[in-house]
């Protein structure tokens, strides 16, 4: 702790930021990582891992007859009204209850959901279904306001397909992406076991994170710098089918490139991520304190850190923590990546045009988001599932890494019923004479 306090005495006499990571100055591959370029200067490290060539590879799993296997019909259209008032009605078959039982033990949804739009000083608007009476116009205590004009209107009308990625299939990749203060290697239980399974993996350090260049400018750790790392990479190693896996922040960018690419993007898997809110740095953060002070409190921000992302905070957590490369970037990026935040077409409307199916995994004891956050993403998004992890903190990737594959991977194989061609019933021994 005095060796942090005295670097930070000296960043601040000499002007410099301290543990600062140099451009890389080769792209080439080596021990299974790769560097790529994603801007002159701006050089991103990532794991990739290739399943084995086609010849090697087990038979993909036939296709039932019909070709309709895990067919969805998306149909939904969300109204915002002027006074701040959401409302999004499900007109499709997507929700029945019987395609949401095929995963989660969640009950059926109802057919319509209307919001109030939280007002800047709120965190989260409250839910109301149609079933209690409310309508639009509506006030919280039975008075009857004046119904509003919308202020737009939104349609969703399409088709997707939905299907299994079983075995290593070569149209099949998975896209890994941490949050502040993490690198790649905080995925190492999940790279290590899907590839065991043969899938094909992509994991990237951010900018300023892992072994990735870390530009001494602000402005390249702001939400749209990053997005534009991450649009690069996944133009890079996508196939036909692309599952996006985030964690918190890393979560918004997957967010981002399942909005842009809804052809390419099959499934999207949410880890801690928060709710369906526009993002903005808070004006009251510690992270707005001059680098050089941030770099005398790096030791106590590190202990903050292990206090409230993992349930518990003995030998074993601080070993993951070492390992996992987490929360050991420099000052600077850090009060960069806090304060670039700003995302304001991220909010619910945002979320609700999604059309992908998503998993939630939420673990418990999180401090740094609430649970009511992600129950509030699943209600949201068109077709969600949330898993709560008990003995799972914010960093329950590390801290519970069976439960999160195991979840992962069910996720993975999980296919909708919807519009299968029933099964045939067994001839009887009459028939068969």
């Amino acid at each position: 702790m005095l060796t942090g306090v005295a670097d930070g005495i000296m960043c601040c006499l000499l002007g410099s930021a301290a543990n600062a990571v140099g451009p890389l100055e080769s792209v080439e591959s080596s021990d299974g990582y790769t560097f790529v370029e994603v801007k002159p200067g701006r050089i991103l490290r990532v794991k990739h891992v290739c399943p084995p060539p086609v010849g090697e590879q087990p038979p993909a799993p036939p296709q039932p007859e019909g070709g309709r296997s895990g067919l969805v019909h998306c149909k939904r259209r969300i109204t915002v009204y002027r006074n701040g008032q959401l409302v999004v009605e499900n007109l499709g078959d997507v929700l029945r209850s019987d395609l949401l039982q095929a995963y989660s033990s969640v009950a059926e949804p109802p057919a319509a959901l209307e919001l109030e739009l939280p007002e800047p000083s709120s965190s989260l608007g409250s839910v109301s279904s149609p079933g209690d009476g409310a309508r639009p116009g509506s006030g919280p205590a039975g008075r009857r306001r004046r119904v509003r004009r919308p202020k737009r209107t939104i349609n969703i009308d399409c088709e997707k397909r939905v299907t299994s990625c079983k075995g290593a299939q070569a149209d099949v990749v998975l896209f890994f992406i941490h949050g502040v203060g993490g690198s790649l290697a905080i995925w190492k239980e999940q790279l290590d076991f899907f590839v065991g399974l043969g899938y094909e993996v992509v994991a990237p350090d951010l900018a300023g994170h892992g072994a990735s260049s870390a530009p001494q400018v602000a402005a390249a750790y702001t939400f749209y710098a990053l997005a534009e790392d991450m649009r690069a990479i996944f133009k890079r190693y996508a196939k036909r089918r692309n599952v996006l896996i985030g964690h918190s922040y890393g979560v918004s960018f997957c967010t981002f490139l399942a909005h842009e690419y809804p052809e390419l993007v099959h499934k999207v898997i949410m880890i801690n991520g928060g709710g369906p809110t526009a993002l903005e740095p808070s004006l009251c953060s510690i992270f707005n304190m001059p680098t050089c002070v941030l770099r005398c409190l790096s030791p106590c921000l590190a202990w903050s850190f292990l206090k409230a992302g993992f349930a518990r905070q003995g030998a074993k957590e601080k070993q993951l923590l070492k390992e996992g490369n987490a929360f050991n970037v420099s000052s600077f990026v850090l009060r960069a990546m806090m304060s670039g935040q700003y995302w304001p077409e991220g909010d619910e409307v945002y979320h609700a045009e999604l059309t992908v199916p998503v998993l939630l995994v939420h673990g418990m004891h999180d401090k740094f988001v609430p649970v009511e956050e992600d129950q509030r993403m699943a209600e949201i998004l068109l077709l969600a599932f949330l898993k709560l992890i008990d003995e799972g903190s914010h960093m329950v990737m590390l801290e519970c890494p069976e439960t999160v594959n195991t979840l992962l991977h069910e996720f993975l194989l999980w296919e909708p019923e919807v519009l299968r061609p029933p099964a045939r019933p067994a001839a009887s021994a009459t028939e068969k004479k």
